[in-house]
């Protein structure tokens, strides 16, 4: 076995030595604690295995993959005695009436057999996405551009109900990994590239999914499980599950800082990168699970791998020779249940593992208190299942904070002769492969994995049903181009002819492009560029010399850079979900008003995919002397760009003080007035610059942000606090540091100085 564990160790307990103890990242509950000692010390060894291994329903269900096998059933509870199942059956959302009564035949069969709860979770990513009729919001990504908190906590209320009124009370929900380069195919699962945008929306689902109490859940919240632990969205190829290589500085002041928030606010479990980091494969890295997490943060929650990633040990990273070592090697490191889908013999592995000495019965059992201790948590141990009511569910309310949300997150980019809002009167034609999907609008995690929303819920618009509806008899479609059927990933031209020959007796263009919807490996790809077919249908609509309104769906910012030039208007939209195509049609209607800015940088050149919070020495202006690399930051738009249908002024940025020290709070204000004739909402957005660091500063960092609403004239103060060591980072030697000099903060143009008096080191790794 390749010896990782001694040197990791090593490192843990040096920084576990240097450190007084944290309080406990969950606060310990005695009665908690006495429950799960008392079920751990009746516990045979093959019954402690079976408690750390999780199934997929495959391995359940019958011939027609639509119920259980109870032959199965038996043999998977009663000789592996395994501890916990997840995902649906044949991949695809079922009724909440079938998913519950699924649950409850694998929980009776459980309680029977072992006497010990099993616990089911499901990929509810935005919404309760795998129920039939469950209620949907936008995807993360839209929910991180609309800055606006309180609709995570809408969708994590809703998703934690509904999720809970099927029998399954946990969700691998939030995702946060920070989504900083376009190329991978999960961006749009996480809240943008912001790590501070990131742990605020993050923070306000955990609550939202599983209550203020994580020692006491009720049966309306579930616990969630963060993923991915961590620094999963850059990988070094832009492609999915393969290797990142992160500054160790950057990865515990950036990537760290969204799980961080979400550990303190009691996230009772974790799901682990699929990836490797600096070339250690994160399910085998004991100094970030066992040392960052358990031992830094006196975590308590559970860690539980993503799909096969044990067996990815030694079939594709080769830290591992079999299947029997990468189990001891990932346990050792602090995983404490493998999702290990279709192979219980897993359970097996654990069992001779730990009677050859290889897994310590201390280290076996300190899994299993993490197992027991979230299932006594969420009270499966007094009701396995429950028959609460539910009368919310799908409820009015869910769908019209989901229609809100998609209201607030779509993005206007461009508005050039304000050719929006429409008047009403313009004959409209609407093209492109994106404009009559509901696939295209929902994404993956949607129903099916890869999201297959029209088959599912017709009874919601797409774009050209919504616009048809909103100005009725001005509305034509004709797609030019279409997603292949037969491949996803491909587009074809059927008739842009036709929808030329359409344009010409049009008004206005409404071109909806983008991308199909895919999630993970299956949505890689070799070129962020727009394809050409879509490319070449904007081309020649603009040859026409009608305006063109371009609507970017997708779920990460392709490249446009070349036909932005032809469209009078382009509108981001993203992945808005269900509701997504009657909050496009009332936005370019005028009924409601856009407020949604950029979560990301969205690139302009193949060759530069920036962050907005570059190093300051990466840019022309910094860059004089003898080595002039004429460094531009030459992006399509900016990270926090979104315009409006009004217009607002900034004035008066204040701070409370001129100077500050390391233990102060910084009290910042600005007035924001709407100077247009319309009512709107802005988010305010404060950020700061550290001047001259010992490392070389970033050219400025998101430090605060608020969404406010405006009347037309109406000015409004946003008041802000921001610590003082928000403002430090981490330093070359692993420390945080904040250091005396000048910072600026800025808001909407304005800007103000201010000076740190002293220097501060924290011996602590996280603060």
């Amino acid at each position: 076995m390749k010896n990782y564990l001694i040197p990791l160790a090593m490192i843990t307990a040096i920084v576990s030595c240097s450190s007084p103890k944290p309080a406990p990242a969950i606060p310990a509950d005695p009665a908690v604690e006495a429950k799960v000692e008392s079920v751990l010390k009746k516990m045979s060894l093959e019954e402690k295995a079976g408690q750390l291994v999780q199934l997929n329903i495959s391995v359940l269900e019958d011939d027609t993959h639509e119920a259980i096998d109870p032959a199965k059933l038996d043999k998977i509870i009663g000789q592996y005695k395994v501890g916990s199942i997840l995902n649906v059956m044949h991949d695809k959302a079922h009724t909440r009436e079938q998913t519950a009564a699924m649950v409850r035949q694998i929980q009776e069969k459980s309680m029977e057999l072992l006497g010990i709860p099993c616990i089911y979770g499901l990929d509810m990513i935005h919404g309760a996405s795998y129920l039939v009729e469950g209620s949907l919001f936008p995807q993360e990504i839209n929910l991180g551009a609309t800055f606006n908190p309180g609709y995570a906590k809408w969708m994590g209320d809703a998703m934690a109900y509904e999720t809970r009124a099927a029998q399954v009370p946990w969700v691998f929900s939030p995702v946060m990994d920070l989504g900083r380069d376009p190329r991978w195919p999960r961006i749009w699962e996480s809240f943008g590239e912001d790590p501070y945008l990131q742990a605020v929306m993050a923070r306000e689902e955990t609550l939202a999914l599983q209550g203020q109490d994580p020692n006491h859940v009720d049966t309306k919240h579930v616990a969630v499980s963060l993923k991915h632990f961590m620094g999963y969205g850059v990988p070094h190829t832009g492609k999915d599950r393969t290797p990142a290589y992160i500054a160790e500085n950057d990865l515990r002041e950036k990537y760290f800082a969204p799980f961080l928030a979400c550990f303190r606010a009691g996230a009772l479990t974790a799901m682990v990168n699929s990836a490797s980091i600096n070339g250690i494969p994160t399910h085998a890295n004991a100094v970030l699970l066992s040392g960052w997490v358990k031992e830094q943060l006196n975590w308590d929650g559970m860690l539980v791998t993503d799909w096969a990633d044990i067996d990815n040990l030694y079939v594709r990273d080769h830290v591992a020779a079999d299947k029997k070592e990468a189990v001891a090697l990932g346990i050792n490191a602090g995983i404490d249940m493998i999702m290990d889908p279709y192979d219980p013999e897993c359970c097996t592995a654990i069992v001779e593992l730990v009677k050859e000495g290889k897994i310590s019965k201390a280290r076996l059992d300190d899994a299993v208190r993490r197992v027991l201790r979230l299932k006594v948590r969420l009270g499966l141990f007094d009701k396995p299942v429950w028959d609460d009511d539910y009368p919310d569910f799908a409820c009015e309310k869910f769908g019209r904070k989901s229609y809100e949300a998609a209201v607030e997150s779509e993005v206007l980019l461009k508005n050039e002769g304000g050719i929006l809002p429409l008047k009403g009167t313009e004959k409209i034609l609407v093209c492109g492969p994106n404009a009559n999907s509901l696939r295209t609008l929902n994404g993956g995690w949607s129903y099916t994995w890869q999201g297959s929303a029209d088959d599912f819920v017709p009874q919601y618009n797409t774009i050209f049903e919504a616009l048809f509806d909103r100005f009725p008899g001005k509305v034509e479609w004709v797609p030019g181009v279409v997603y292949d059927k037969f491949n996803w990933q491909r587009d074809l031209a059927i008739n842009i002819p036709l929808a030329v020959k359409a344009a010409r007796s049009a008004d206005v263009i409404v071109c909806c492009v983008g991308e199909n919807s895919y999630c993970e490996t299956p949505g890689n790809m070799d070129d962020l560029n727009l394809s050409d077919n879509q490319k070449q249908l904007v081309r020649e609509l603009a040859a026409t010399g009608k305006p063109i309104v371009l609507i970017l769906n997708e779920g990460r910012p392709r490249l446009i850079g070349d036909i932005e030039p032809l469209a009078a208007a382009v509108v981001d939209i993203m992945l808005p979900s269900n509701y997504g195509g009657d909050a496009l049609a009332s936005l370019l209607a005028g009924d409601e008003n856009f407020s949604g800015k950029l979560p990301f940088t969205y690139s302009k050149h193949i060759n530069a995919l920036h962050t907005y919070d570059y190093k300051v020495s990466e840019h022309r202006a910094t860059m004089g002397g003898s080595y002039n690399y004429d460094a531009v930051m030459d992006v399509q738009w900016p990270f926090g760009f979104g315009l409006s249908y009004t217009s607002y002024a900034y004035s008066n940025l204040k701070v409370s003080a001129d100077s500050f020290a390391a233990g102060d709070v910084l009290k910042v204000s600005v007035d924001v007035t709407n100077t247009g004739s319309r009512a709107g909402k802005e988010a305010v957005l404060l950020y700061s610059s550290d001047l001259v660091a010992s490392l070389i500063p970033d050219v400025k960092r998101l430090r605060a942000f608020e969404k406010v609403e405006l009347q037309p004239g109406e000015t409004h103060t946003v008041h802000f606090e921001v610590p003082a060591s928000d403002l430090a980072f981490v330093g070359a030697d692993g420390r945080w540091r904040l250091e005396a000099g000048d910072f600026r903060l800025s808001c909407g143009g304005e800007g103000v100085m201010v000076k740190c008096t002293q220097t501060k080191v924290w011996d602590t790794p996280n603060i």
